[in-house]
């Protein structure tokens, strides 16, 4: 069956009909489209996962701070309080928390990372991987495939409604990285197709209607700890769906669901640092902190998650 990116459905179906894992079809089927070798394709993909690793430890280093000095050093935190054991949640978790945090803060501090969909997202999908890779020792092939199975869900998500904050809020960014996140945590952990399915579901469930505000339009605060968040929630849906849970709205249904949302968001919640927590007073403060004085103190600083 030749894959078409219109619907979750129909990756379920062809990964059901060929019995094979998603991200095997996805590999040959990009292979055939672009008229390059699976293995050519494989190394450019191995090469995006060696840069999720190298901005995860760069994202870790003492005296990191952002472009902008508003955000730094969060990750180390967590890291730190991971390897004293001082977690509610174990390593594994905490862990994720940890390289989600450091990613988007290497990405703050304008280094080299993997836009997964976006720069906004783009410690989620890295720290889900990097994660379960260590802790279940898991061949870095597997994880390199399992990028095949996310940016298949990442396609349908943005053929059905979108993946940039300016358009859908955050919910398009954040949510749309961890429901390909918690795709590939479950082809990882030998889920099947419809358990996949479910747990996109589950992911886009759970941020539904979640803004875009970033603060002096940068992406920075919230969005950095919304990555740690989103990470916490691809965990959530994929343990849910392993463990056999469904979803009762289907993934093509909450796609859909997630673009209306979207477009019935105010202009003020869609990327503008007009609204949300943009518009707080201390944001205020940190805007003029970083921008000094304006004629109406807000707008966008330079935002890179859309472009």
């Amino acid at each position: 069956m030749q894959i078409k990116y219109d619907s979750i459905a129909h990756l379920i179906e062809a990964a059901q009909e060929a019995g094979q894992p998603l991200s095997a079809l996805v590999l040959e089927q990009q292979a055939q489209q672009t008229e390059r070798s699976s293995q050519e394709l494989y190394q450019e993909m191995e090469r995006m996962y060696h840069v999720m690793k190298e901005s995860a430890q760069e994202g870790m280093k003492e005296g990191l701070r952002s472009t902008s000095g508003l955000t730094g050093g969060s990750a180390l935190k967590m890291q730190q309080a991971v390897e004293k054991g001082n977690t509610l949640c174990g390593r594994i978790f905490s862990g994720a928390l940890a390289r989600a945090l450091a990613v988007s803060e290497w990405n703050a501090a304008m280094g080299r990372i993997v836009a997964s969909p976006t720069a906004g997202s783009c410690g989620i999908l890295p720290a889900a991987l990097l994660t379960i890779e260590e802790s279940r020792s898991i061949p870095e092939r597997d994880c390199v495939m399992a990028l095949f199975t996310a940016s298949a869900v990442g396609m349908v998500i943005a053929q059905n409604a979108c993946i940039a904050g300016a358009q859908g809020g955050c919910q398009a960014e954040c949510g749309s990285a961890s429901a390909m996140a918690a795709a590939a945590l479950v082809e990882l952990c030998g889920g099947g197709p419809e358990q996949i399915g479910h747990a996109v579901a589950i992911a886009l469930k759970n941020v539904l209607g979640l803004v875009c505000d970033p603060v002096a339009g940068l992406v920075e605060i919230p969005c950095i700890k919304r990555n740690a968040s989103g990470v916490a929630n691809a965990f959530v849906a994929a343990e849910l769906a392993l463990a056999g849970i469904e979803s009762a709205i289907p993934p093509d249904e909450v796609i859909l669901a997630m673009k209306r949302v979207g477009d019935a968001m105010s202009p003020a919640l869609r990327e503008t640092a007009e609204g949300g927590l943009a518009a707080t007073p201390t944001a205020q403060k940190l805007y003029q902190q970083v921008f000094g004085n304006s004629e109406d103190g807000k707008g966008c600083g330079g935002c890179r998650a859309c472009h």
